[in-house]
């Protein structure tokens, strides 16, 4: 009886509560999920839902207990989930959650996805070329984020986009060569950038450190990450933290014209 009396007195308020809480539970589940950090999370919950059912049969012992664990342990998972937290916290400063969602949220549609000026022409034209003569390069396009901590890694440019400076830049024999290049707008920020490496498991093995950068940054930020193999010549992409290999010249262009000016 009890339980039927509190299912029919669940306010509007109530379900909008749990509504809230499954979406942030979803999030971040998107965000630890693939990393070791999934093992722990699905704990976490497992304790959290066991502390509940105990007090709700009013055992005292074990709900006192798994009450002080709870308690003591964010402290611990501030600790433990320190890159995942600071992850989660870049997707919402981001607003990559309701751009996610833009289809449902059409308030938020022409607010949050403004196209970024650049001539994509060239950079296809320069990654081409880079390909065809198996240069490796590892090229980062920003969009929302401007990307100044990366920037600071690395050499300053402020120089306008053109395809003989990309190809320049990653010539095997130039001091700027290793490293990310990062475009903004129409100008190349820097060169010769460090970026953070993914630790994702399943990256296919033939992918190198160049690839993994870019999966790195792009899970952080919402930038876009163009990569060629210097051993085969092959040109890749990454964006919010997926990699899709070997792309062709002409399904690059389609693709960053639809991701810069969607």
């Amino acid at each position: 009886m009890l339980l039927l009396e509190s299912l029919f007195s669940l306010r509007v308020v109530d379900v909008i509560d749990i509504l809230l809480f499954a979406i942030l539970l979803y999030e971040i589940y998107n965000i630890v999920k693939g990393t070791a950090a999934i093992k722990i999370f699905i704990g976490i919950i497992a304790v959290f839902i066991i502390w509940k059912i105990v007090r709700a049969l009013q055992m005292p012992l074990l709900s006192e207990i798994l009450g002080q664990f709870i308690s003591v342990g964010v402290i611990a998972l501030v600790v433990v989930f320190q890159p995942e937290i600071r992850q989660f916290l870049l997707v919402v400063g981001g607003t990559r959650i309701i751009r996610g969602h833009r289809r449902r949220i059409l308030f938020w549609r022409y607010d949050l996805n403004q196209a970024v000026n650049l001539d994509i022409d060239i950079i296809v034209k320069a990654c081409k070329r880079l390909a065809d003569t198996k240069t490796g390069a590892l090229i980062v396009i920003a969009r929302e984020n401007e990307l100044t901590p990366y920037v600071e890694t690395g050499q300053p440019v402020e120089a306008r986009i053109s395809d003989p400076l990309i190809e320049t830049i990653f010539f095997k024999n130039s001091p700027l060569h290793d490293g990310a290049m990062i475009i903004a707008g129409e100008s190349i920020r820097a060169a010769r950038c460090i970026l953070p490496l993914s630790s994702k498991p399943g990256i296919p093995p033939e992918c190198g450190l160049r690839h993994r950068a870019a999966i790195g940054l792009t899970e952080r930020t919402d930038a876009i990450a163009i990569i060629v193999s210097e051993e085969t010549g092959e040109i890749s992409y990454s964006f919010d933290g997926a990699l899709f290999l070997d792309i062709k010249p002409v399904r690059l262009k389609e693709i960053l014209e639809h991701l810069l000016r969607e």
